[in-house]
């Protein structure tokens, strides 16, 4: 029997640990488990270059309760440890510097922490009292039996264990007692072990044995009794894509997320092994037009061992709303947020997978351009958000994304430039993108453009004000133009242009006529010859104004867009009939109505009409047609 004091630099390791990880003293398990089947990986990689000799068979770990004696064990069938080996590994803690480094990361949440500076095993000491190690070594050497109570006294004797492999024994503290029930420990195992490489044993369950051959239809199965293992030890992310069809990938995202019924669109898998270590599978839920869809779907592992599923600053935001897995030895998991975002190793895994993604996506397109258009409205907020924020993205998407038509078609850029070059580029030589962002509200707008034989685009997304700006500062004489934003010949200005039905002098009798009636909504009013079937009042707002405002209500465009009053111009259309007739009228009561009326057009058609004032333009209308 020996004793000693385990040889750290600071007089108590343990407080150390219970002060960084208490808020995450559940990662114990975790730990434990990691350090097991590090154990039987080594077991396995020594019998297959021949240091061990005989059957290995086949180990797993195994994790059991004891409620009664208020212990949880965790076992394994790997290489185990002598007593010298113990005391190198157990009682010689390499943590130099404990002291300053505690200082430096106090407030560091990671639950990595530990594990990075070989302190995996004593995270123990976060739920128990008393810990125990029997270890029996795959040599011919003594099995020890080592034990401490938490302070850095312990004791090492021999131990008559003769299997291989070691033993952990928790002797669980009294405010730790939910680590005594079977659902804790069950949910600890899925959440951070379900797809570890080694079997886990958790307990037993009964299954039902197939029926012989010609047995009754009313026959009952027999039941038997097997080990319940918990644990996927190969899941697809593991494997090649070669070796996987689409249904093991749905099968394995069902796997992932049981709760989500609707499958995935598509996948992406990740395999690279130079300059960095990264496997996973990205898949593309159905996303629609919620970017505020739940983000922390995509779930970080190291060695299939289950970290994170807060993946930001490894994963480009863009790329958060997606769903799937992460596996990388290589990301540093021990350091704060704003360390991984200026990590060399971390950006080159970033633009890597940004890189990857775009790839699929471009080859999904040129695969089945059809699937790739009935898709788009549930993937294009990703696109169009990675577009956004990521300029190397914005590149490689100029391939594939699209913008559909209000007739339902679909366009790349450099299709959608070709088509409407030559009709609406204006006379200074910008091309004029016209768009809407609802087809029924905006629908006479739509329809008085497309008479005049141009392009309107269908651009509904949440972030499209954001993109469309930086489309603008992208690419050289374009402007994006909401087709109801002013009149359309003032949208896209050509040489040309519409002769007035009114002379200087009517004009003038008629302006201050229209500003009285318009004064308390502080409507900036504007005399314009438009075509005589144009509305004879059009309500006009000026796109970056508006922009700004939508931009500010979906994050940026800053303060200027929160304050932006909603400024419109009231455009009269000088060569519409009603305008010569209000202009002609002799009773200020009837030039009154007729004015009112040309002005709830208006207001209707922009979305601004509501309450008392829809209630009098519905009886005024009944009025007109008795």
């Amino acid at each position: 029997m020996s004793k000693g004091k385990i040889n750290v630099a600071v007089e108590n390791i343990f407080p150390l640990i219970k002060k960084f990880l208490y808020s995450d003293h559940e990662i114990f398990l975790r730990e434990l488990i990691s350090n097991a089947t590090d154990a039987t990986t080594k077991l396995t990689h020594l019998s297959s270059i021949g240091e061990i000799k005989g059957n290995i068979g086949t180990p797993k770990i195994e994790i059991k309760l004891d409620s009664k004696n208020k212990t949880l064990h965790v076992i394994d069938q790997g290489v185990g440890m002598t007593d010298v080996e113990v005391n190198k590994y157990i009682n010689e803690v390499a943590f130099s510097g404990a002291e300053e480094f505690l200082e430096k990361y106090k407030d560091s949440q990671d639950s990595g922490i530990i594990g990075h500076f070989g302190l995996g095993f004593y995270s123990a000491f976060m739920v128990a009292d008393k810990v125990e190690i029997i270890t029996k070594s795959h040599t011919k050497k003594p099995a020890a039996h080592w034990t401490c109570d938490g302070s850095p006294e312990y004791t090492l004797v021999k131990s008559s264990k003769k299997e291989r492999g070691t033993e952990i024994i928790l002797h669980i503290s009294k405010d730790s007692k939910e680590f005594l029930e079977e659902s804790r420990i069950r949910e600890l195992l899925l959440k951070y072990n379900k797809f570890m490489p080694i079997p886990i044993k958790f307990g037993s369950k009964e299954i039902d044995l197939p029926l012989p051959k010609g047995s009754p239809k009313d026959a009952k199965p027999k039941k038997e009794t097997v080990d319940d293992i918990i644990n996927n030890t190969n899941p697809a992310w593991t494997k090649t894509p070669k070796d996987l069809s689409d249904e093991d990938y749905n099968s394995f995202y069902r796997e992932l997320y049981p709760s989500q019924f609707e499958p995935p669109l598509f996948n992406i898998h990740l395999n690279v092994d130079y300059p960095f270590h990264l496997t996973g599978i990205l898949y593309f839920p159905k996303i629609n037009n919620d970017i505020n869809i739940q983000k922390d779907k995509i779930q970080l592992y190291q060695n299939q061992v289950f970290v994170t599923d807060n993946v930001e600053g490894i994963v480009p935001e863009f790329l958060t709303l997606l769903r799937g897995v992460i596996d990388s030895p290589d990301i540093p998991l021990n350091v704060s947020r704003s360390y991984l975002q200026a990590d060399g190793a971390v950006k080159k895994i970033s633009n890597y997978i940004t890189r990857k993604v775009g790839d699929k996506l471009n080859s999904l397109f040129k695969k089945d351009r059809k699937s790739f258009e009935e898709k788009w409205n549930d993937i294009k907020v990703v696109i169009e958000y990675g577009m956004l924020s990521e300029d190397k993205f914005f590149d490689k998407a100029d391939k594939f994304a699209l913008y559909p038509t209000t007739t339902g078609k679909y366009y790349t850029y450099s299709e959608l430039e070709g088509k409407i070059k030559p009709v609406q580029t204006d006379k200074d030589g910008k091309l004029i993108i016209l768009y809407t962002n609802d087809i029924e509200d905006q629908h006479s707008y739509i329809k008085n453009a497309e008479e005049k034989g141009y392009t309107v685009l269908l651009l509904d997304s949440p972030i499209i004000s954001h993109l469309i700006q930086k489309m603008e500062t992208s690419k050289e004489k374009i402007s994006f133009c909401r087709v109801d934003g002013d009149s359309i010949e003032n949208l896209i200005k050509k040489e040309e242009s519409i002769a007035s039905k009114l002379n200087d002098k009517q004009k003038d009798k008629l302006k201050p006529m229209i500003e009285e009636f318009v004064k308390e909504s502080g409507y900036m009013v504007q005399l314009e010859p438009m075509e005589s079937k144009s509305l004879p009042f059009v309500l006009a707002q000026p796109e970056f104004m508006r922009r700004m405002k939508e931009m500010q209500q979906t994050g940026g465009g800053g303060m200027m867009g929160n304050n932006m009053p909603g400024m419109y111009t009231l455009l009269v259309n000088t060569n519409h009939e009603l305008i010569t007739q209000i202009l002609e009228t002799k009773t200020a009561k009837k030039r009154e109505r007729l004015i009112n009326q040309g002005m709830d057009l208006a207001k209707l058609s922009q979305g601004l009409l509501k309450g008392e004032a829809l209630t009098k333009f519905l009886q005024r209308s009944l009025e007109f047609i008795k």
